[in-house]
């Protein structure tokens, strides 16, 4: 199936770490599997998860501001605590917290009034279903995946007929996301304790396109997803075809009360102009309490964020991927006619930014926002090899405290030289 169009368009997205896990501020799942937390008191954590504050309104509106065109919220993690009504099962708030009510249908209603894209997430592993830990990954990654009591079984003695349960457990689950809740994206996550043939891969994926073909698939589905997940770390070097980074905001997925190392705007700015000159999305993630607020922190990020990107929304919406390294210190977009190119120029520049390696002549140059023009000139060049192009530093009054972005209007369409010179 060929990318949606609104995927790779969308630039940003937030990501929502939301479960039982922010009553004792605990890490999502990973607390009771690693034994840092006992898992009957992580358990216990269902009888203070109230959602009483939960406002999905709110939140859509904060993702709106905050420059996002859509957004992902977790189903249900490894811990296999649902946030709806499922019928596999009663292990969900529903049944068994004071919230009492289902979480996704107000969430996905509340994303589509503003016009955001509806993304879920579901993790394929579920450490508390009594089939899962059933059998053994034939080429484990870590020594967890083989030995790990929430994931391997006992004794390593595998039980086909319990996994293939289990397996049936997942996909109605699945299927029930994908026909009650109809999402633009599914989220998958924990596919690395099992191969792809122990997951059935091609299976589910045929199930949930047949429910829905615009369904965009993650790379957790491994050979069927659409696009690549990379986490927590800007890629040196773009992966092929569409991607999207997840990154928290501070160092948690959820919320956790220690947790204050939140990054400040300029490096979100950073992070995302880094991103998304490389051609990818950036999915910035928030863990609200379990009261349902966001923590004003967090919620500080993102209204910075969107701030910086409504000034500069020509040179994010409706761009691709701009430079390859080396032709400039820093990240570049290029408008969809390829005839604009846009530098991202996050220091002061003190007297000049130069470019190499470009063919074509520049008709003007402006800084973003303010609009005013700068001069340009071109040193140095021979034969097929271009000269540098140089441009003014602009005025102190027209920096951005966060980036500052000059547009170019090319002379055709972006040509560049990729050579190693005159021998």
């Amino acid at each position: 199936m060929p990318m949606q169009p609104w995927f790779p368009d969308a630039k940003l997205g937030i990501f929502v770490h939301y479960g039982i896990y922010a009553v004792d501020g605990v890490p999502e799942s990973w607390s009771f599997y690693s034994g840092r937390v006992p898992h009957e008191q992580y358990m216990r954590q269902l009888d203070g998860f109230t959602a009483a504050r939960f406002d999905p309104k709110a939140w859509a509106e904060l993702f709106a501001r905050a420059g996002a065109h859509y957004a992902v919220l977790t189903t249900r993690h490894h811990d296999g605590v649902a946030l709806w009504d499922t019928a596999q099962g009663d292990l969900n708030v529903v049944k068994h917290t004071p919230a009492a009510r289902d979480l996704i249908a107000p969430y996905a209603e509340a994303l589509r009034e503003q016009g955001l894209k509806v993304g879920l997430y579901y993790s394929h592993s579920d450490w508390n279903h009594p089939d899962y830990a059933s059998v053994v990954h034939p080429e484990p990654p870590d020594e967890d995946v083989r030995t790990n009591r929430f994931v391997a079984p006992e004794g390593g003695v595998e039980d086909p007929e319990a996994w293939a349960r289990f397996l049936a457990y997942r996909d109605a689950q699945v299927g029930e996301l994908v026909s009650r809740f109809r999402p633009d994206l599914l989220w998958f996550d924990g596919e690395w304790e099992r191969s792809e043939q122990q997951w059935k891969m091609r299976e589910l994926s045929e199930q949930i396109l047949a429910g829905n073909p615009d369904t965009v698939l993650n790379a957790r589905m491994l050979s069927y997803g659409d696009y690549a997940t990379p986490e927590q770390g800007v890629p040196l070097v773009a992966p092929d075809g569409p991607w999207e980074l997840c990154l928290t905001v501070n160092d948690s997925w959820g919320f956790q009360h220690q947790d204050t190392n939140h990054k400040s705007v300029r490096q979100l700015v950073r992070y995302f102009a880094e991103t998304i000159g490389m051609g990818g999305n950036l999915l910035l993630d928030v863990g609200p309490r379990e009261d349902g607020t966001i923590p004003a922190e967090q919620v500080e990020r993102l209204e910075g964020l969107g701030d910086w990107i409504r000034g500069h929304a020509e040179a994010v919406y409706g761009t691709v991927a701009g430079l390859p390294a080396g032709h400039h210190y820093g990240p570049s977009t290029l408008s969809a006619d390829r005839r604009t190119l846009y530098l991202y120029c996050f220091d002061v520049p003190r007297e000049i930014i130069g470019i190499r390696g470009l063919r074509n002549p520049i008709k003007r140059v402006s800084v973003l926002g303010p609009g005013t023009e700068l001069g340009h000139r071109v040193t140095g060049g021979l034969g097929e090899v271009p000269g540098v192009q140089w441009i003014d530093a602009p005025a102190a009054a027209d920096v951005d405290p966060y980036a500052t972005v000059l547009a170019l209007e090319l002379e055709g369409e972006l040509d560049l030289y990729r050579g190693t010179g005159r021998d």
